[in-house]
């Protein structure tokens, strides 16, 4: 893969990753949209995702540091904020994980990735977003999230496996339904994203590393990807968390709306 294709890929990747627009489908539609003779694969996408993982850990630092707490407290068998929170992320990790390498096992991973299946998830589940922001009261926070409520989004989350329903939209969405600020339904969706993107970054490079990867990629390329994306998830979290609780989700669900209907357009236009 070309150098510019790479930067292109990591800028979208960094973009959207964490925006409720489905990065996945943005990723995926890339080198179809932009004429590229090949389209570079899931486990370079997976790659991009990898560097927006570092992404999350430097701007959570502090939460992330009250999970490894959390985690020592929770083998002490104390019950704090900090043990609440890891056992919250533990409870929400495992349907996504399991659900991905079954995906991955029987490759229907390649399957979904089809862009009359993202046009139909972006239409659908940007429409349900917007409908839990306007609907959800902004109440509840991360700390007050129950173990049912935590299992809920982590099923959440597992449905984003389908391209164009947005991990980061899919489980805000749930959060807001479930009376979670914006602010709150953010933050819980980013810190969730770190066991997935963490187990699935590692699963990528591990099969990059063994000459494994579609789309002709390689260990370089994957890596590359992941640091150019590392930067630009970063500043888009910062100003996403700035601004999120002024503009709320309607501007995503637009967008949404407007990408879904020019890939319908563009999908029958093709024949």
């Amino acid at each position: 893969m070309s150098w510019l294709h790479l930067i292109i890929l990591a800028i979208i990747q960094g973009l959207t990753e964490f925006l409720p627009v489905s990065s996945s489908a943005h990723l995926i539609l890339a080198p179809q949209l932009l004429g590229w003779p090949v389209d570079q694969g899931p486990l370079i996408d997976v790659m991009a995702h990898f560097g927006s993982l570092f992404a999350v850990m430097l701007y959570f630092r502090r939460d992330v540091g009250d999970i490894l707490a959390g985690l020592v407290d929770l083998l002490g068998r104390k019950l704090n904020k900090r043990s609440a929170l890891a056992l919250n992320l533990i409870i929400a990790t495992p349907p996504a994980l399991i659900l991905g390498f079954t995906l991955n096992a029987v490759g229907w991973d390649e399957l979904l990735r089809n862009p009359l299946i993202i046009a139909g998830t972006t239409i659908v589940f940007g429409i349900l977003l917007w409908v839990s922001d306007i609907k959800g009261h902004q109440t509840q926070t991360t700390e007050t999230l129950t173990w049912k409520k935590a299992g809920l989004l982590g099923l959440a989350q597992a449905m984003a496996l389908i391209p164009g329903t947005s991990r980061s939209g899919i489980t805000m969405m749930a959060a807001r339904f479930m009376d979670m600020t914006r602010e709150e339904s953010a933050r819980f969706s980013m810190l969730m994203s770190l066991p997935i993107i963490g187990a699935g970054g590692a699963f990528a490079l591990l099969k990059l590393l063994t000459s494994e990867a579609g789309g002709g990629a390689s260990a370089a390329d994957g890596l590359l990807v992941a640091a150019l994306s590392f930067v630009a998830a970063y500043a888009c979290i910062a100003v996403f968390m700035r601004v999120v609780n002024r503009i709320g989700f309607f501007p995503f669900m637009v967008y949404r709306l407007i990408l879904g209907a020019g890939l319908l357009l563009w999908v029958f236009a093709a024949g």
